[in-house]
């Protein structure tokens, strides 16, 4: 009863009982209490009435929520129906939210109890002004002063409503207003910011409030990088500003606006005013924190406003200086304020806070590139003029001039430099191939998950410290010889010191001169050799075993040029590759695979002094050197031997090593053929299921790296595969259709389909890395037809592998028009029965839906004369093509949407040039047209917006060449 009483909204509505709804939502009653609660009110919100009772229910109640309620209702009016309100309700409500605000700000009391109510009142205005200013309420900037004027509180919610109105026109416009509001708002606050300056001013010379001080700087902020650069450098705003910067309170307010109008930029009208601000700053800063502080140990013990200053402080001086460093270098008495500024960030670049690294980063790596630039282009004397912003010929005489200043520049920051070169060596980032991390309790342990910000921090690392290797050479070598001198002393020994000097190290690899790179990497390896040999304990010797594989691995010029260090550096992998402590092995296999991809030619030279071969030499050994590794260790243990073998010129011995380095692998291939053949059930063995995968990891895993010559060895065991692939179909077919959807999650089934996964990749594998031969699609296509496609109509929806759709794409991707007679086969097969799967909803089968439009695509793209044959024997299968395409495109998934995207653009492009081509578009022209505005208006589908322009211009141009025909 109290719920329709509610709904009925012919009357003003009971205000104590939409309390008491309201309190039931918020409430800890029952579920049942807050489900029917949030019913209610979710009706009231539908309800296009409900905002005309928006006063009466703010006039009404006390409760915070209710009102919050009632706003939120008003802000829907507001976002989508408020230029189709009457003016009169239009004028009522704006006046009425103006006049609620005047007189909750205008009291101390009520402005501080009722803060929260009033900032949500401040956001409905400027949701309202976005509709009404400037047009409708030319006079609201000049009342808003008017009212400022009149109370130091309603002044300071003055401020708040100024920062918000910049926000959402400056920052927030995007995809909320037209291009043309946008610019006749920005417009209308720039022609009318005098006001709003002075007012600014104003408070700051006259007040004493610190709240309403704290606003006007916070207004500031968000004013300073759009106002005309008049109010800033003709006015006294910037003297203003630097008077409140030691100050406390005002302190990181004060220097986020400094740092606004230090990150402004344009031509050099300013530079006097940009240089005076910069010396009275660091006078003052001087002042507040002395250089010689420890800015890193002030930062960790310090409370959140001391760290956000140092954050505030690092962006100041990375805008300044990104934007007028050459300002300060031309004046010779703000040199070392340069300098002195370079200092401190340097030292704030030492803080523990990743974002404040991140900031620091950013400009060192941008500064560095700059200077390395400029110091490669002085033997290109029109380039460095160029560079330096000097467009005019070279004249005699100007590129010694020009080197000189240069040379100076270099001179002048070499200090810097060096010092930042420590820095990065001291804070180096993980690379990608390190496995091995110390967790929170301090145990080393095999890295289980990628950062991927870590990675982009290391990339972004190591292009700097590359830059600066360039810079000078033997300052680099210098810095991280003498850190690794205290490794071996113990000086400054520790898990991370050790790691982050090896990743520099690794990380400059070709940055030096080949002949100072091998002095430099002999010196680096001996040490570090010398360290795992007088250094005790696991834990640490694992550390050290991982810094040696990664450097080795960094630096393949060295190896192939020194085989004998080359071959000493594989061995000592083989030895890690027993090592148990965990990730060492793992590490140790990926290095291998890293060296033999880079050096892969060496390991099949008979090299001087030897008798044979290296890979000769390792698969006579192979059995000892896997023997305690795990299977996927194993894979890419085969994965590099594949690589060398690759190498190998000569066929004869390129199949006797594979037949060699495939022999433990097809003797247990044999052995498990043979037991089936005396019972098949024997395959249903975990053991021997096991088994069977790991040897078709084993074969995917050298499939990858030999390709074409991976035939021999691919068409001995490819008949006794899929036959087992077929059995193992119909086990898992039979225990899903018995079991339901739950027996696909039983160990056994998973097992079984890891099988057939691996199946199917092993074969897409080969196919994908053999050469374009069509002979070889020829020889493995047809016998997969039914084993395979076949396989996969027949089983039930849950047993069916995604994995199929992808080979198939593959096939088609690879052997194009060879695969237009057998695309009829595989469209029959799995086009019905897998639309069937996703099209139920949305969320169903999410790796079939994606590999099912991308085999379509591949079809449509090279095999479109069968889709052509297809439709003209049956239109039915054309419009069930193109039903599944718009079904696609509809699809809230990206990666879907927008590969449906894409194949509806080959289908439309492909037809325009058919002979169906005005069949094809008379039936579905205006059904494409329609379905794509549907997403191009709908927000789920904001990221395809290019690809459905793309579509609507092939039809509009279509049309268009029909009209002129």
């Amino acid at each position: 009863m109290a719920a329709e009483k509610l709904r009925d909204l012919s009357q003003p509505i009971d205000v104590p009982l939409l309390d008491a709804t309201v309190a039931a939502f918020y409430g800890t009653g029952s579920k049942e209490e807050r489900a029917s609660a949030d019913q209610v009110l979710r009706d009231l919100q539908n309800n296009p009435n409900m905002w005309l009772q928006v006063v009466h229910i703010l006039s009404n109640t006390q409760n915070l929520n209710t009102k919050f309620f009632a706003l939120q209702v008003l802000e829907g009016v507001i976002k989508y129906r408020w230029n189709a309100l009457p003016v009169e309700q239009r004028d009522g409500m704006k006046n009425y939210i103006s006049e609620v605000i005047v007189k909750l700000s205008s009291d101390e009391q009520s402005f501080r109890q009722e803060r929260l109510y009033v900032s949500k009142l401040n956001i409905i205005l400027v949701q309202i002004l976005k509709h009404e200013w400037p047009g409708r309420w030319r006079s609201f900037i000049p009342d808003l002063i008017a009212a400022a004027k009149t109370s130091e509180t309603i002044c300071e919610n003055c401020m708040a409503i100024l920062k918000l109105l910049s926000e959402e026109v400056f920052d927030f416009s995007r995809g909320e207003m037209t291009q043309q509001k946008i610019k006749e708002l920005k417009q209308s606050l720039n022609s009318e910011f005098q006001l709003i300056h002075e007012l600014c001013l104003y408070v700051l010379s006259a007040s004493q409030r610190a709240e309403l001080i704290r606003a006007t700087l916070a207004t500031l902020h968000a004013f300073l990088s759009w106002i005309p650069l008049g109010y800033i450098f003709e006015s006294p705003l910037l003297e203003t500003l630097l008077k409140f910067f030691p100050i406390v309170a005002y302190r990181n307010l004060t220097l986020q606006c400094l740092t606004e109008v230090a990150s402004l930029s344009f031509g050099n009208f300013y530079d006097i005013q940009y240089i005076n601000t910069y010396k009275i700053f660091m006078s003052q800063l001087e002042a507040i924190l002395p250089l010689s502080t420890n800015i890193p140990g002030a930062y960790a013990n310090g409370v959140s406003e001391e760290q956000a200053f140092i954050q505030n402080l690092a962006l100041f001086f990375t805008s300044f200086f990104k934007g007028h460093s050459p300002v300060l270098e031309s004046a010779q008495e703000s040199i070392h304020l340069l300098l002195m500024g370079l200092e401190y960030l340097i030292s704030i670049s030492y803080v523990d806070d990743i974002e404040v690294f991140k900031v620091c980063l950013d400009y060192w790596n941008s500064s560095v590139l700059e200077l390395f630039e400029a110091n490669h282009n002085l033997d290109n004397p029109a380039a460095t003029a160029n560079m330096m912003g000097l467009q005019m010929p070279m004249l005699p005489g100007m590129a010694d001039g020009l080197g000189s200043q240069l040379m100076k520049r270099r001179q002048l920051y070499s200090g810097t430099i060096s010092k930042l070169r420590l820095l990065m060596i001291s804070r180096m980032a993980k690379p990608e191939e390190v496995l091995i991390v110390e967790d929170e309790n301090g145990n080393i342990v095999r890295e289980t998950m990628k950062d991927n910000d870590v990675l982009v921090q290391y990339k972004i690392m190591r292009e700097t410290l590359i830059y600066l290797s360039h810079l000078d050479h033997d300052d680099t070598e210098k810095q991280m010889l003498r850190k690794l001198s205290k490794q071996l002393t113990g000086e400054d020994w520790s898990w991370n010191n050790l790691n982050t000097l090896c990743w520099a190290i690794g990380s400059i690899s070709g940055s030096m001169l080949e002949e100072q790179e091998n002095r430099f990497l002999v010196m680096v390896i001996r040490d570090l050799l010398n360290l795992c040999e007088i250094t005790k304990g696991k834990d640490n010797k694992a550390v050290i075993a991982s810094n040696i594989m990664y450097v080795v691995g960094q630096y393949p010029r060295f190896l192939r040029a020194h085989w004998k260090f080359l071959k000493t550096v594989v061995n000592k992998l083989f030895e890690f590759m027993h090592e148990t402590h965990p990730g060492v092995q793992d590490m140790a296999c990926d290095t291998f695979l890293k060296i033999v991809q880079k050096c892969k030619r060496k390991f099949v030279i008979v090299q001087v002094g030897e008798s044979e071969a290296f890979v000769s030499e390792l698969l006579t050994s192979l059995p000892t050197i896997i023997l305690d590794l795990e299977p996927h260790q194993i894979h890419t243990f085969y994965e590099a031997v594949g690589q060398m073998i690759h190498a190998e010129p000569d066929p004869q011995k390129r199949e006797d090593y594979l037949q060699r380095l495939m022999d433990l692998p097809n003797q247990k291939w044999a052995e498990i053929i043979e037991q089936a053949r005396q019972s098949a059930d024997i395959l249903k063995d975990t053991d021997i299921i096991k088994a069977v995968l790991n040897i078709l990891q084993i074969n995917t895993s050298v499939a990858s790296s030999l390709g074409t010559f991976f035939n021999t060895q691919i068409t001995a065991i490819f008949i006794n595969m899929l036959n087992v692939y077929k059995m193992y179909s119909e086990i898992i077919s039979t225990s899903i259709a018995q079991g339901g959807p739950f027996a696909s999650r039983t160990s056994l089934v998973k097992l079984l389909r890891s099988v057939k996964r691996e199946t199917l990749k092993l074969i897409e594998t080969f196919l994908d890395k053999a050469e374009d031969e069509p002979q070889i699609g020829k020889q493995f296509v047809p016998p997969m037809m039914d084993s395979v496609l076949g396989d996969y109509t027949r089983n039930v929806p849950d047993a069916r592998e995604s994995e199929v759709l992808s080979l198939f794409a593959t096939i088609i991707n690879k052997y194009r028009g060879a695969m237009i007679d057998d695309v009829p086969r595989i469209f029959v097969a799995v086009f019905e029965c897998t639309l069937e799967m996703i099209t139920k909803n949305f969320e169903d089968y999410p790796e079939h839906r994606l590999k099912f439009f991308s085999l379509l695509r591949a079809i449509a793209t090279h095999c479109f004369p069968a889709l052509i044959r297809l439709s003209s024997e049956s239109p039915q299968q054309l419009k069930i093509i193109m039903d599944s395409i718009i079904w696609a495109f509809r699809h809230t998934e990206r990666n879907i949407a927008e590969t449906g995207l894409n194949l509806l653009l080959e289908m439309l492009k492909n037809f325009q040039v058919s002979e169906f081509c005005f069949q094809f578009f008379r039936t579905y022209f205006l059904t494409i047209e329609q379905e794509i505005f549907a997403v191009l208006t709908d927000t789920f589908h904001k990221p395809g917006f290019k690809l459905h322009v793309l579509v609507l211009q092939n039809l509009f141009c279509l049309a268009g060449r029909c009209r002129g025909r």
